[in-house]
């Protein structure tokens, strides 16, 4: 593969003017963040200290965040219409440094088109060398829905995919809740468990140097139960790391786009019979955009991550098919088909609106992964470590998250990290936000209205594995940050109690909002449910933050 170039925005040969505003903001946060020159280089990522060290306090390094998606469809899925190319240019068009194709389980596609597109990944990472791109699947889960699985760029790649594809794919082997009829779901539930554990031997064993597992659109149906979710990432914590926070398809509901009944997300389905019994009604839904499992503070999210144990979310485009687009699948060749050649013909331009509930990748919805190096390896630590927020419609151009004991000196400790404290100690939280400095892809200059702190008890594992609900965790601060212009750090303080805790960061433009899922006194100006049909995700954007975890401990 040919040698990787830093992206344009770190490059310090590419000059300014050559920039956009927000390319000029990135570089000016690797500037601030003491990561300029060498610091921020080629190479693999930082290594982790070492879990042994039990001093109190915490030191994490400074980041650089790349901007990426990992749920992306193109001809190499049966459902999807765009070329490989086209989708490639789009992420660079709005700014993704690294993304990943993740293209549906099929018969076709483990025979034939997985391969066809590694030959096009190849030729894209020798032309292209400043972007980021990883092949992945989209695994239909037996017994449940879908999840990312996407491999660190090597000799074994594809292999590893089409091996997975073969040996433990729901819909493949017919093990998924629809196509057996919900039968023998514990048998299919071992499996999936059987999936992720082999994956892990394949890292361990050096077969491939990475391998990653995200859980897709986790609520659409309601058939990833919480059991399913905390077993899956207990099999391996190391490569099951988290979870959609918000789907893809966030253009569902543009008004007179699709239906009157339409949800962002495409969240329109009500329980089944293969649904977990234990949702209510109101988990269907995106509020904001965001899943109910990550948008309901003191939900299922807080609910894994009151455990104490990292669960962290992203946001993605799901590209199948795009909102205002003018292309249509083409036409088959006499005798030709998914199953035979893996791969549908290349779309037609119509010249006329097609039906559609994707963006761009990039283009609305943006996972940030912070970073030391600039690679493939570097995404993966990142994302493997927690170092993510995640922002809807350009909301922000960054956000850098350190918590600190009031004693230390030292840079403390961000997004998905642990801060070791005593008893009653003082704390700070320091939250740098730099607000956006260009207009977004729809012609708004995004402000962000609030910024709101929540924080939740940390009670070890659950004893019911099947719990949503963190009856501990609430907003506890919310800063009015309207109007401010720029980059400002919010300096919040904090005290550690007798028992430990984490935090996590939410905020949005401030245009909807309401009474949280689980009512005021937990979440008193949380995202809400929009009107079917009525859904314009620009007018209701939000950002969230991965958790910081503060382990409490004696003198």
């Amino acid at each position: 593969m040919t040698e990787q170039r830093l992206p344009a925005w770190a490059d310090q040969s590419v000059p300014p003017a050559a920039l956009d505003a927000q390319g000029v903001s990135r570089r000016a946060l690797l500037r601030r963040a003491g990561l300029f020159g060498a610091a921020f280089a080629l190479g693999p990522a930082a290594v982790p200290a070492a879990a042994a060290d039990r001093r109190h306090g915490g030191h994490d390094p400074r980041l650089a965040y790349l901007v990426g998606d990992h749920h992306i469809h193109s001809v190499y899925s049966h459902d999807a219409k765009y070329t490989f190319s086209q989708l490639a240019a789009a992420g660079a068009k709005y700014g993704l440094d690294w993304m990943v194709f993740t293209e549906h389980s099929n018969f076709g596609h483990a025979q034939y088109g997985a391969a066809l597109e590694h030959e096009e990944i190849l030729k894209a990472r020798a032309e292209n060398p400043r972007q980021l791109i990883f092949q992945g699947l989209e695994w239909y889960v037996p017994a449940a829905e879908h999840c990312t699985v996407f491999a660190a760029p090597g000799p074994h790649e594809v292999d590893l995919l089409t091996w997975f594809e073969s040996a433990y794919d729901g819909k493949l082997l017919g093990y998924t809740d629809g196509s057996a009829g919900g039968a023998d779901t514990a048998r299919n539930e071992a499996h999936a468990v059987q999936a992720i554990q082999w994956l892990a031997e394949q890292r361990r064993s050096g077969y491939v140097d990475d391998v990653l597992v995200l859980a897709n659109h986790p609520l659409r149906l309601g058939i990833d139960s919480p059991h399913e979710l905390r077993n899956w990432r207990d099999a391996a914590p190391e490569i099951m790391i988290g979870m959609e926070g918000a789907p893809g398809a966030q253009g569902a509901a543009l008004p007179g786009r699709r239906a009157a009944t339409s949800i962002r997300g495409e969240y329109e389905n009500k329980p089944s019979a293969q649904s977990w019994a234990g949702y209510p009604a109101g988990a269907y839904l995106t509020y904001g955009g965001f899943d109910w499992a990550t948008a309901t503070v003191g939900g299922l999210w807080d609910a894994m991550l009151s455990e104490g144990r990292l669960f962290s979310v992203t946001t993605n485009s799901d590209a199948h098919r795009i909102v205002f687009d003018t292309f249509k699948n083409g036409d088959w060749q006499p005798g030709e088909d998914f199953d035979n050649t893996g791969k549908l013909p290349d779309p037609v331009d119509t010249a006329s609106p097609q039906p559609g509930s994707d963006f761009w990748p990039g283009q609305f919805s943006r996972t940030h992964v912070g970073v030391t190096r600039y690679g493939y390896g570097a995404v993966m630590a990142g994302l493997r470590a927690g170092r993510v927020w995640l922002d809807h419609g350009h909301l922000l151009d960054g956000l850098d998250v350190r918590l600190k004991r009031d004693c230390d000196f030292g840079t403390g400790v961000t997004l998905g990290g642990r801060l070791r404290v005593r008893k009653g100690e003082r704390l700070t939280l320091n939250v740098t936000v730099t607000t956006a400095s260009r207009p977004n892809p729809q012609g708004i200059l995004p402000e962000l209205a609030h910024v709101d702190v929540v924080r939740g008890a940390v009670r070890g594992p659950a004893a019911d594995r099947d719990t949503w609900k963190a009856p501990d965790t609430k907003v506890v601060r919310t800063e009015d940050v309207s109007g401010r212009k720029g980059t400002y750090t919010l300096r919040i303080p904090l005290t550690a109690g007798d028992s430990s805790f984490y935090l996590r960061l939410r905020g949005s433009d401030g245009n909807r909002h309401g009474a949280g899922y689980l009512g005021a006194s937990v979440d008193p100006h949380g995202p809400i449910p929009h009107q079917p049909g009525d859904g314009d995700p620009w007018a209701d954007t939000w950002f969230y933050s991965n958790p910081v975890f503060v382990d409490v401990v004696g003198v």
